[in-house]
């Protein structure tokens, strides 16, 4: 229980202390999972895992699917099925692909023609699937957000998709702790957005690498769960696994009257004490500790191609020189001449093209209602090629039209679109030409991440609202006198839950068939796993090495999402690093190191920068790097996901903290020499037998790889003990039942708002 005796824990060493199945002695825990959410992009591959396997999906209730990434945000007016409605031939195919398996395999789904329907991480919190002191996964980066209810919730690979799917555990080892203290009152027009982009801003992309960060302090406190989400959402952009809030009175005003709580006061109260002594004891040990007073944050705008590149409005663009880190430095220089700014030149005198609203970060009512507040009466700038706003959900769609907040829009001039990722990430028809300048409440700002060529500039709702009106990264007088009321606790009291009704469920047929799962949700096992493979299997590994001077090479950089499109895991080869590897014209790039003989036969990669692989939990920058030949990657870090993503496919992430001896393996490979990997001795030698330098791995990882053990074959020999804690958990947790706790509550009927009149939101 949370609330036990013993040495002082943090509000994550709780949660995952509670999960542990089971710990070998080199720290390696198998946990248990309460929630999956999957989508299309990172599950086809994992379906087709347990095909091949035999293997069937072990609590179907504990996932829920949706459609988000490739759809199209046009009107559904005229919708009748995803074969007509997705035009695109790849997207099309991954939607029905994911239709087919939910189907075959009786996981809950919200599809296109369903009002709830919506962005992964906008919809949990939504239907109450995401609860407090509950594990929560998604192939999905930004499945982070989760955390603002106290929930330990972080993104997976499809390997690890597929592990869920088949065992409803993960095998993982423990984070550090970190702290995020926000104290005093935020600034008018400051919101939560520009919160966490100030802390990226001083922490840096890596600054959270290996831990988890727990937010705290009166401006948290303050927030909405709305607010509280966007800040947990970005978590991943500071390198963390995952963000954390505890939950308090806010965060069950918001659950009180969602479908999937508890529903009888005698369950609801059950729940809630379990939940309010889900917080970090006093005196209770964070490996890192972070203070900022909220008058030092600022509107805040990012100006460059990493989320840590960011200013106040009121400020300039930085000089390369202004950064002390020769890395940073080079990345500046990069950054400047990729968004086609100068140094010196004030950030509010940069022109758009653009406005993109929307995303897991702000596509809920609460950042609708901002924008409008600031469009009403208003028109977009004449010099704007495009302003588009799209609800994280069918059912922020529908509140925002049941408040008017669409009228808003249209009559200003935006686009009012329907649910999904949308111009966020640029996979489906909403994306960005080259050379055009965006102003976007998204997540990231990488290269090409919004549309091959795009530059993007993350900002708030308030911000990309100012800034549509103004066409241009609009100023402080453009928001002044504006507060965000709706990131207040008193507003989020008052506008907890205002979602429409839906129809009553009168049966537990109704309730079955309305959330899609099978009539008797049984557990079922296989019992043929494959538990090795000799093509998997790692010890020595001599070849040519390819060297790479960069440093936060992003997912988007090693595989753009145009190449995501698939329901492989090959044939990605042609995608690696294909901005760099080709010209715009489609030649190859005869400077980039992999066009270049040897290196075009390249097993080892060695990057000089740190924090390889940060952005994306997408499995397929792995799958890229494996498919072009390469399975060997040397950095000086890692992003977390990215590492565990390499070791579910057999390769050997290394990391060597050493700069020197970076710079000497580097040295090797731009020689053309041939460099030689032995894991059982765990070091890095030349050709000639000289040792490189030596690295560390831990034993469980060194050992599957070495023997090309099967993670989930391995899994499924703990049956029992899995068994066991399923049987606890029923007992200690009935709400997180989900097959059973759903024939109790998915009643929908329920009042969702505190009053039959929508307040005004508008009129502040």
């Amino acid at each position: 229980m949370p609330g036990a005796t013993g040495r002082p824990r943090t509000l994550y060493d709780k949660i995952f202390e509670s999960h542990i199945i089971q710990q070998s002695q080199d720290g390696d825990c198998l946990i248990y999972v309460d929630r999956h959410l999957i989508h299309e992009v990172t599950s086809p591959q994992a379906f087709e895992g347990l095909r091949q396997t035999q293997r069937t999906v072990r609590q179907p209730g504990c996932t829920l699917a949706t459609l988000d990434h490739n759809i199209p945000t046009t009107t559904r007016k005229h919708y009748k099925n995803i074969t007509q409605f997705v035009e695109e031939n790849e997207s099309r195919l991954q939607c029905e692909t994911l239709e087919r398996n939910v189907k075959d395999f009786n996981v809950n789904y919200f599809g296109l023609d369903d009002d709830r329907q919506g962005i992964v991480h906008v919809i949990g919190p939504e239907q109450g699937f995401t609860l407090p002191g509950a594990v929560i996964v998604c192939g999905d980066s930004h499945t982070s957000t989760h955390g603002a209810f106290g929930a330990l919730a972080f993104g997976i690979g499809t390997s690890e998709v597929e592990h869920v799917l088949a065992t409803q555990t993960l095998r993982t080892s423990r984070s550090k702790n970190m702290k995020v203290q926000v104290d005093g009152e935020l600034l008018p027009g400051v919101s939560s957005k520009d919160v966490i982009l100030h802390v990226i801003g001083q922490i840096g992309t890596a600054g959270g690498t290996g831990h988890v960060i727990e937010y705290c302090g009166s401006v948290i406190e303050s927030l909405s769960m709305e607010a509280r989400m966007s800040i947990c959402n970005m978590t991943i952009e500071a390198g963390a696994r995952a963000g954390l809030i505890a939950p308090d009175e806010t965060t069950l005003a918001y659950l009180r009257h969602k479908p999937l709580v508890p529903k009888s006061d005698a369950d609801w109260s059950k729940a809630v004490w379990y939940w309010r002594n889900l917080r970090t004891d006093q005196h209770a040990h964070f490996d890192m500790d972070v203070y900022i007073n909220a008058k030092d944050i600022a509107p805040t705008v990012s100006w460059g191609t990493s989320p840590q590149d960011v200013i106040p409005i009121t400020g300039t663009v930085p000089y390369p020189e202004d950064f002390i880190d020769d890395a940073r430095r080079q990345a500046c220089r990069r950054a400047l001449d990729y968004m086609g700014i100068k140094s010196g030149m004030k950030i509010t005198d940069v022109n758009i093209d653009k406005v993109f609203i929307g995303s897991c970060t702000n596509g809920r009512i609460e950042d609708l209602r901002i924008v409008a507040s600031i469009a009403k009466g208003k028109k977009i700038a004449q010099n704007l090629k495009r302003a588009m706003i799209v609800p994280g959900s069918g059912l922020v769609r529908r509140q925002a039209e049941a408040e008017g907040l669409d009228r808003i829009f249209t009559d200003a001039g935006f686009e009012w679109r329907e649910a999904g990722c949308s111009m966020c990430l640029g996979m489906n028809p909403d994306f960005l030409q080259p050379g055009e300048r965006c102003v976007s409440t998204s997540n990231r700002n990488f290269e090409g991440r919004q549309g091959f060529g795009g530059r993007t500039h993350l900002v708030s709702p308030a911000l990309a609202a100012a800034s549509a009106i103004v066409g241009r990264i609009a100023g402080v007088e453009d928001i002044t006198g504006l507060r965000i009321a709706s990131e207040s606790n008193k507003a989020a009291v008052h506008a907890v839950g205002l979602l429409p009704k839906l129809r009553e469920m009168e049966s537990d047929d109704d309730v079955e068939s309305t959330f899609d799962i099978p009539q008797s949700p049984t557990s079922v096992h296989n019992i043929a796993a494959q538990t090795q493979s000799e093509s998997t299997k790692f010890a020595t590994m001599v070849g040519v090495a390819a060297a790479i001077d960069n440093s936060n090479v992003d997912t988007d950089a090693i595989i753009p999402k145009q190449f995501l499109k698939t329901i492989k895991r090959s044939g990605l080869s042609n995608g690696l690093f294909y901005e760099w590897r080709f010209n715009s014209d489609g030649s190859l790039n005869p400077d980039f190191v992999l066009n270049v003989s040897p290196y075009t036969q390249a097993s080892i990669l060695v990057v000089t920068g740190p924090n390889f692989g940060c952005g994306s939990s997408r499995e397929h920058a792995p799958w890229a790097l494996l498919d072009f030949g390469i399975r060997v990657v040397i950095a000086p870090s890692f992003a977390e996901i990215f590492y565990n993503n390499m070791f579910k496919n057999g390769m050997l992430p290394i990391m060597v903290a050493v700069q020197s001896d970076i710079e000497a393996i580097a040295s090797e490979a731009r020689a053309g020499q041939r460099i030689r990997i032995d894991l059982a001795r765990q070091q890095v030698v030349t050709s000639e037998g000289s040792v490189l330098t030596s690295f560390d791995i831990d034993v469980f990882r060194k050992h599957c790889l070495m023997n090309g053990l099967d993670d989930i074959g391995l899994t499924l020999q703990a049956e029992e003990m899995i068994r066991q804690y399923e049987s606890r958990r029923s007992e200690e947790t009935p709400w997180l039942h989900l097959p059973h706790r759903l024939e109790l509550q998915a009643d929908r009927s329920a009042k969702m708002g505190h009053g039959d009149e929508i307040p005004n939101f508008i009129d502040w």
